[in-house]
């Protein structure tokens, strides 16, 4: 095996591959990438048995082969390159040997047959998407996964795939984030799938925008994505997510419509003087005016009043300002709504001209 490039097109498709290998494995293979050239095309995959990734470039020079390498040391070595360079990379016995001008590096291999390969797609859907959909609807929603926690179902983002529309639904069981599209061909039947947190934030960090429609292919246990230079699969949650539409306040009808930053600005300055622990902030609606309020244990307090457009009066409650900071991230428009019950309800924070984006935050008691 043997192909030549330059830097730039190297480094980016082995970036895209490393992220996925752990840094520490079970088996000694995880740690390396399976590197291999047929016909003048170089293809690199990465793997924790959870998630694949497969990246492609053409190369020059190339002679046909396989082999796996050391993620981490090649992607070193490439990044730490002249921007110039043009990198050559050989295999002779079971030893790699990178060279670039003056610069020569010789890696130990392991052989390809060892390393493993995620089983075949049992595919049960397949839809196109436009990728920079794909990742707004992510970028959405991702923030209120849980992390880490005992109901392992609530630890990734859940696609409900609909026959004309896309639903990302997140999810840490104090707050909830939900953000849908539509689609020119949807799926053939409603589905939901649950992708884990690991595959999500590789998904985000893959997606770059843009009017290009990418595949998605669902299978029993695995989502694969298409894109013409990269393969990314993964594994999915077993398990049931939460009938989320459940949790959508009903009745909300009490309406504050602000503005988003200046209403982000007030909340980011109270919450240096909220309590550590549970962060809380309390909204006070009277009409006309939004009032925020925070103590802590010091006894300090803080207080910012904003202008809004509502007839609510004497309506109070308490939420945690961090989960508000982010819905208000997460959202894009000048003005936004809060719909409110009463002061042990959730709040719905949504964009005033639609509801294609909603965030959902439980109240906390003050």
């Amino acid at each position: 095996m043997r192909f030549s490039l330059s830097r730039e097109a190297f480094l980016k498709p082995l970036q895209q591959v490393v992220n996925v290998v752990e840094r520490r494995q079970t088996l000694p293979v995880l740690a390396n990438l399976l590197v291999q050239v047929q016909d003048g095309k170089l293809s690199m995959t990465g793997t924790d048995l959870e998630v694949e990734m497969i990246a492609r470039a053409q190369v020059d020079d190339a002679q046909n082969g396989e082999t796996t390498i050391p993620a981490r040391k090649l992607f070193e070595i490439v990044r730490a390159l002249p921007d110039a360079a043009r990198i050559t990379l050989s295999l002779s016995g079971d030893k790699t040997t990178v060279q670039a001008g003056r610069s020569r590096f010789t890696l130990a291999n392991l052989p390809a047959n060892d390393f493993p390969a995620i089983e075949d797609l049992d595919l049960v859907e397949r839809l196109r998407v436009q990728e920079s959909t794909l990742k707004e609807l992510i970028e959405r929603t991702a923030f209120a996964m849980a992390q880490q926690d005992v109901r392992y179902y609530l630890n990734g983002l859940l696609l409900d795939l609909r026959e004309s529309s896309l639903r990302c639904v997140a999810t840490d069981g104090h707050r909830l984030a939900l953000c849908e599209a539509e689609l020119t061909l949807g799926a053939q039947t409603r589905k939901q799938i649950i992708l884990p947190r690991k595959g999500v934030l590789e998904l985000q960090r893959l997606l770059e925008g843009g009017d290009r429609e990418i595949e998605l292919e669902i299978g029993r246990n695995h989502l694969r994505m298409r894109r013409e230079d990269v393969t990314f699969t993964s594994k999915l949650i077993d398990g049931r997510f939460p009938d989320y539409e459940a949790v959508i306040p009903i009745g909300a009808d009490k309406e504050v419509k602000v503005d988003r930053e200046v209403l982000r600005a007030a909340l980011q300055r109270v919450a240096i003087l909220s309590n550590e622990k549970y962060r809380g902030v309390k909204l006070e609606v009277s009409p006309g005016q939004l009032r925020i309020v925070a103590h802590n244990p010091e006894q300090e307090e803080a207080q910012e009043e904003i202008e809004a457009q509502t007839r609510v009066d004497g309506l109070s409650v308490g939420f945690n300002v961090t989960y508000l900071l982010d819905a208000l991230t997460a959202l894009r428009e000048e003005q936004v709504v809060l719909n409110l019950r009463d002061g042990n309800s959730s709040a719905l924070v949504r964009e005033l001209s639609h509801e294609r984006s909603r965030h959902v935050v439980m109240p906390l008691r003050l």
